[in-house]
């Protein structure tokens, strides 16, 4: 259950982060003086809230429900290596062999199963995440700009949450960059350009053979 509950709180935490562009709205002017910061703990939107607990409550009882089902296979091949100690020496050799067979079989089974319980646990947390998410950001962006914030960061990642387009300078360091480092320096005013090296497996690199007198 622990587990659950820190996977969830970090994957809001993430998803939050990567939403928060498209969440933001058209910012006015800069505003004056220093940059109003707060901090946020993802943590609480997720056990505190209504729809983190219902969310957590959805996931949480596909876990046990796996679980449930983990401890019954489990069990099976708990009695059946038990059986094969106990009376793996008085079986003929035919029987013996089909019970290691049966349980090797189950064995597989089992880190099948394990496997698509994993998968079908990660994707419901993925979905409930989403959804969250989808509810939450416009609530951080509507408190961060009644509030005056400049940036929202996550308390327990150090995640950007939410963040006032007035201090993004994205646009100019791009300008900046693709003005700059991202275009290759110009060869001086009348320098020679550099003569290729012949390739010495080319035919123009080889001597034209003479024709015999």
């Amino acid at each position: 259950m622990k587990r659950i509950l820190v996977s969830v709180a970090m994957a809001v935490g993430a998803a939050a982060a990567f939403g928060q562009t498209q969440a933001a709205a058209p910012a006015a002017a800069v505003p004056a003086g220093p940059p109003k910061i707060a901090v946020i703990n993802v943590d609480r939107l997720v056990t505190d809230s209504a729809l983190g607990k219902e969310a957590f409550a959805r996931v949480k009882k596909i876990a046990d429900s796996k679980k449930e089902e983990g401890d019954k296979l489990t069990k099976e091949l708990r009695d059946m290596e038990q059986k094969l100690a106990d009376q793996g020496a008085s079986l003929a050799d035919d029987k013996k062999e089909a019970l290691q067979k049966t349980y090797q079989e189950k064995a597989i089974a089992f880190k099948r199963f394990q496997d698509d319980a994993q998968r079908s646990l990660d994707e419901a947390q993925k979905k409930e995440l989403e959804e969250l998410q989808k509810r939450v950001m416009p609530v951080i962006t509507q408190v961060g700009k009644e509030r005056g914030f400049t940036l929202i960061f996550n308390k327990f990642q150090s995640g950007l949450v939410y963040a006032d387009d007035a201090v993004d300078v994205t646009d100019d360091v791009l300008k900046r960059f693709n003005t700059t480092v991202a275009v290759p320096a110009a060869a001086p005013a009348g320098a020679a350009a550099p003569r290729p090296t012949p390739n010495p497996n080319s035919a123009a690199a080889k001597p034209t053979p003479k024709k015999p007198n």
